[in-house]
């Protein structure tokens, strides 16, 4: 008899990669996806511990399961990834009928876990070891990574997929809980990555995202050979199949110019970084311990100016961190209207414990401000950006089709074959246009006619082939998908 999975993801990049494997595992063992908690055999919470919010929600949602699991106590409720590695035994005491708590580093268990539960046993509790809790190596083989089964059915397209190159952060930066939820930072070997990446482009995938909490940190020696990110994008470049890389998180003192003439000069190498910066205040950057200061940054994106055309940058922003004065804040606004961010990912800080701000800084934004600062904040960049996207207008840009834009999939309209499509540029700006779903997946060209803040609109680019239009050959529709992204954080 088929067994029923529901999973829920909230949080970042890395997040939706692990749910995607573990799932993976689990149609192993005889599941398929429901996306009802009723139906469910087995439900699944991968969790985010970056904000508060993220872990509210996910002990809201185990409240709500509690009756499910009195009516039926052989529905197995899981929590899985960061909240589960920081939070352990406090999750069996809020939610007693919880089963399983498994950390990042321990997700390949989950299906024997999940067999042992399902015949009888105690619940389990398997995590990594602690920052603090042994030897630096001892503690780099309790974070295992998790990477060699896929799912094509768990990513939002096909076509597009996460490819982790490393774990772990050594940044250790005062307001961050990722070095201690995901551990030492730890490369992958490139031949890893380069079978996995072969895979995918067989699968039909064309756009891959190398994934690293600081993805630009990455280096590895392997059969004597020292590889740094750059490397790795020359020998991903070569793959037959794949059109498009792109790497996220960039760290900013990181930012060498090696990979700044890779991105440069690999026609398939999106044009787009991401660089969180944090603050334009100094004194912030110090309390953060973020490691380079403002004219640092500066400086990087001088650099990005120079050496990489028609590119462009986005960054993560917190606002109303301990002590941010005033003028602080202020010098973050000077900072967003001199660079000209394509967006910002803006935030309000949220305290967590066990990392070194909460232990030597109080809490003293008041929320009532840290919100007038988001929202002032946002409003710079997103005047920003809609002026910067103005330029687009009755330009022709080659446009990766995803899918179905929201608005067609709130208005279900996903399913027809005359669509309204969504894709992104090489920059990584949103386009969307009316289509015919044998597109999705095709890189057309489409002729910008208007622009928001957020997104492009387009018609797609008719091209003529002698007397007659030339015809796009369709492509076999994609399978249903069960939505797993839920509040997506970018770190």
């Amino acid at each position: 008899m088929t067994k029923k999975l529901y999973i829920e993801t909230v949080g970042c990049q890395m997040n939706v990669l692990d749910s995607e494997l573990v799932v993976a595992s689990l149609r192993k063992e005889g599941y398929e996806l429901t996306d009802n908690t009723r139906d469910a055999d087995t439900i699944l919470f991968n969790t985010c511990s970056v904000r508060q919010h993220a872990e509210d929600k996910i002990y809201s949602a185990l409240g709500r399961l509690k009756n499910a699991k009195q009516s039926n106590p052989k529905k197995i409720i899981g929590v899985l990834g960061c909240m589960a590695q920081k939070d352990q035994r406090l999750i069996f005491e809020r939610a007693p009928y919880v089963d399983l708590i498994v950390g990042p580093g321990q997700l390949h268990q989950v299906p024997q876990l999940i067999k042992e539960i399902s015949a009888g046993g105690e619940p389990r509790l398997e995590v990594s070891l602690g920052r603090k809790d042994g030897s630096r190596s001892d503690i780099e083989e309790s974070h295992e990574s998790f990477d060699p089964l896929r799912d094509p059915e768990m990513r939002p397209t096909p076509y597009q997929a996460y490819v982790r190159i490393m774990i772990g952060c050594d940044k250790f930066c005062t307001y961050c809980i990722v070095p201690s939820v995901r551990g030492p930072e730890q490369s992958r070997p490139p031949s890893q990555i380069l079978t996995e990446a072969r895979q995918l482009a067989g699968e039909g995938c064309k756009e891959i995202v190398l994934l690293g909490q600081t993805v630009n940190s990455y280096q590895h020696t392997e059969n004597g050979r020292r590889w740094r990110l750059s490397d790795l994008i020359y020998a991903l470049h070569e793959l037959a199949g794949i059109e498009r890389i792109k790497f996220v998180t960039n760290y900013p003192k990181d930012m060498t110019d090696d990979l700044l003439a890779a991105v440069a000069e690999l026609p398939k190498c999106s044009k787009y970084l991401h660089v969180p910066v944090q603050s334009g205040s100094n004194r912030m950057l110090e309390r953060m311990k973020r490691g380079y200061t403002v004219e640092d940054y500066r400086e990087m994106m001088d650099r990005i100016r120079d050496r990489v055309p028609d590119f462009a940058v986005t960054s993560d922003f917190i606002v109303g961190f301990c002590g941010e004065t005033e003028g602080d804040f202020q010098l973050t606004c000077e900072l967003v209207r001199e660079q000209r961010f394509k967006n910002s990912f803006i935030f309000k800080y949220s305290e967590r414990p066990g990392t070194r701000g909460a232990d030597l800084f109080p809490d003293d934004v008041p929320e009532e401000v840290k919100k007038r600062r988001n929202n002032e904040l946002l409003a710079i960049q997103n005047a920003i950006s809609e002026a910067d996207n103005q330029p687009f207008l009755g330009r022709e840009v080659d446009v990766l089709v995803e899918g179905p834009s929201k608005a067609s999939v709130k208005q279900q309209e996903a399913d027809a074959q005359q669509v309204q499509l969504t894709g992104r540029t090489m920059c990584d700006r949103i386009v969307v246009f009316d289509g015919n779903r044998r597109q999705i997946g095709q890189t057309l060209p489409v002729t910008i006619y208007d622009a928001n803040a957020h997104t492009l609109f387009g018609t797609v680019v008719t091209q003529h082939v002698g007397p007659e239009l030339f015809s796009l050959e369709p492509i076999s529709k994609p399978p249903n998908r069960v939505n797993i992204l839920k509040n997506f954080i970018p770190k």
